[in-house]
């Protein structure tokens, strides 16, 4: 349904513009959300901010469109949540390696 803006007055597309950006808004908002809820708190990631090395973390603090992050050395970042990745915890790592060397045989 293609709207023909060459027949808008300019307060009305003045208004349409409001809308517009408020609607673009909005959806990067529920985008960020759904990203959020992906992660815990108290969950360990890990992000690599430009100019660093990669960093390993907790996520502390919901945000309105990030997640706060402590690091190992301490250090507090605000992050993007589609810029995070799962750490699997140590023990994991451990079960599932002995559990294959147990479907493997001896």
């Amino acid at each position: 349904m293609p709207i023909n803006i060459d027949q808008l007055s300019e307060p009305e597309l003045v208004d349409l513009n409001h809308r517009i950006v408020a609607r673009l808004k909005f959806l990067q908002h529920v985008r960020a959300h759904s990203a959020m809820l992906e992660f815990n708190l108290g969950q360990r990631v890990a992000f690599e901010p430009p100019g660093h090395p990669v960093l390993f973390g907790v996520i502390t603090k919901y945000n309105r469109k990030s997640v706060t992050v402590i690091t190992e050395g301490g250090q507090s970042w605000t992050v993007a949540p589609s810029l995070l990745r799962r750490i699997k915890p140590v023990d994991q790592d451990a079960q599932s390696t002995s559990n294959v060397s147990k479907l493997s045989g001896p």
